[in-house]
Formats: structure tokens, C-alpha cells, sequence
């Protein structure tokens, strides 16, 4: 495996990681693949390693139990990025195309704690499978276009969408869900990211989209959008009550923008 980053300690990480899934996986093992702001550009300390490894079949069972427990053994290895990995284990047919009747594949997102779990992989996942197919860095395995199929700007409009849906109803619902600094900064940037998909068709980094954001959207947003980039960078303790009724008011902003597009994409199908 030659270098795959130009972070020499992602690079190791990567390589232990790669060495034990392909002891472990055997011949169930098809490649393994970065993606997210590896990918995509605008990498930094804050950011977490996104991989894919892709198996000839479902993965569960003992397999996973394995493939847990290596996980756990890698978390304890003295690196920042140790508890940096964020992944999933997706079978070559689930790779291909959004399929609901298989959804559910090993997934373990980054942080002191995490493990390995199994998580529903429904069609926001398209967001992956684009940036995988289009700017996917192979680690070992085959060229990712022949691993998935084309995805077009409006199949990333219409999973962008639904998340967005989705994930304004339930914190509006529930504003606690964004009580600490983390994961509210997390929100206000991820809706940039959304946002912007819905406008272009296309996946760009946190930091591109909140840029555009800045520029593109109400200027009332440009302040919650400059503390989020604060708080991405220091998401300890809680986020201020301002913010939180902000984000809260730039989820209803952001639902009614995306609306028109919605409306009349619906239109032009009609």
C-alpha cells in the first residue's frame, strides 16, 4: 500500500486498519476505499477518517463479533486518530445501488466509546456512494466505478432532502437534541452542506459549503455559521441558548428554501 494521504499518522492508521479487516475478512474481503473530507478536500485535525470496506457478502455473525472486538483493540492505540475512524462494511451488492431491502451494515462512527454496531444504511447514504464513485480513494481493490453506479444530482437533491426533513422534524421536535456545542455546530454545518447540495447538485466539504452559505444565504446566518466553525473546532460543554433557538430558526429557513426546488422538480415530473 503506497501512501494514501499526506498525513503520515492517517497512513499508519489506515494500514493497521486495512492489514487486520483483510486477516480477518479473507476472501470475503473485496477492497477498502477513503472517502468524506479525505476525499472531498479540506482535511484537518477536526476531521474524522471515513473509510468503506467492502466484503463479497453481508457480514454478520461471528465475522462481526470480530471485526467488533478489532475495532475495540484499535481505539486503545496511542494516536489521535485512533478514535478518529468512522466506516462502515458494505457487501458488494448494497454498494451498487440504494437497495430497502438490505439496509442494515457494521458501522462504527468516531469517538471514545464508539463501537462497531450494526446501522441501517438507508438512501441518504447516497451522498456516500457519490463521493466514493467520484473522488473515492482506493486503498486496495478494484476502480470504485465498477463497484457503483452512477448517481446524478438529483438523486443527491432528493437524499439530501429527506435527511433534511427528517432531521428538522425531529429537532424541532426535541431542541435538546442540540443542547451541547458539538453536535449543534455539527447541525448549523451539515445544513450548509445541505443546502448547497440542493442548489448545485453535488457534495463539497464543511468548510466550502459554509463559505458559500455566508455568501449565498441570509446574511442574518453568516454569525450562527462563523460560531458553529468555533465550535467545530471547540465542541466542549454546552452550546449557548442563542445558538440553539438560531439553529433552530435557520432549520426552519433551510426548510423553506429547499422547498421550491422540491415543488418544482415535482412540477416538471407531473
Amino acid at each position: 500500500m503506497n501512501d494514501p494521504t499526506p498525513y503520515p499518522e492517517v497512513n499508519d492508521l489506515v494500514r493497521t486498519l486495512l492489514e487486520k479487516a483483510q486477516t480477518i475478512l479473507g476472501d470475503q474481503f473485496v477492497g477498502m476505499y477513503l472517502e468524506g473530507s479525505l476525499a472531498n478536500g479540506d482535511f484537518d485535525r477536526d476531521s474524522d477518517i471515513d473509510f468503506v470496506v467492502v466484503t463479497d457478502e453481508d457480514v454478520s455473525g461471528d465475522l462481526f463479533t470480530t471485526l467488533q472486538a478489532m475495532h475495540d483493540r484499535l481505539a486503545t492505540i496511542d494516536s489521535w486518530w485512533a478514535i478518529q475512524l468512522e466506516g462502515s462494511y458494505m457487501a458488494q451488492h448494497a454498494l451498487l445501488q440504494y437497495d430497502p431491502a438490505h439496509t442494515s451494515y457494521p458501522n462504527i462512527e468516531r469517538g471514545r466509546g464508539e463501537r462497531l454496531k450494526m446501522v441501517d444504511h438507508d438512501d441518504a447514504w447516497t451522498t456516500h456512494r457519490y463521493v466514493l464513485r467520484e473522488r473515492g480513494i482506493v486503498i486496495v481493490g478494484p476502480p470504485l466505478q465498477t463497484l457503483i453506479d452512477p448517481v446524478s444530482p438529483d438523486d443527491l437533491r432528493r437524499a439530501m432532502l429527506t435527511v433534511l426533513n427528517g432531521w428538522a422534524i425531529l429537532i424541532l421536535n426535541n431542541p435538546r437534541e442540540i443542547e451541547s456545542r458539538a453536535y449543534q455546530s455539527y447541525t448549523v454545518l451539515s445544513v450548509c452542506r445541505i443546502l448547497y447540495t440542493c442548489q448545485w447538485g453535488d457534495v463539497v466539504s464543511k468548510l466550502c459549503a459554509a463559505r458559500w452559505a455566508k455568501e449565498a444565504l441570509d446574511e442574518r446566518w453568516a454569525p450562527l455559521i462563523d460560531r458553529a466553525w468555533e465550535g467545530r473546532r471547540g465542541p466542549q460543554g454546552q452550546a449557548q441558548a442563542e445558538d440553539v433557538n438560531e439553529t433552530l430558526a435557520f432549520l426552519r429557513y433551510a426548510r423553506e428554501r429547499s422547498q421550491p426546488v422540491e415543488t418544482s422538480r415535482a412540477a416538471v415530473q407531473d
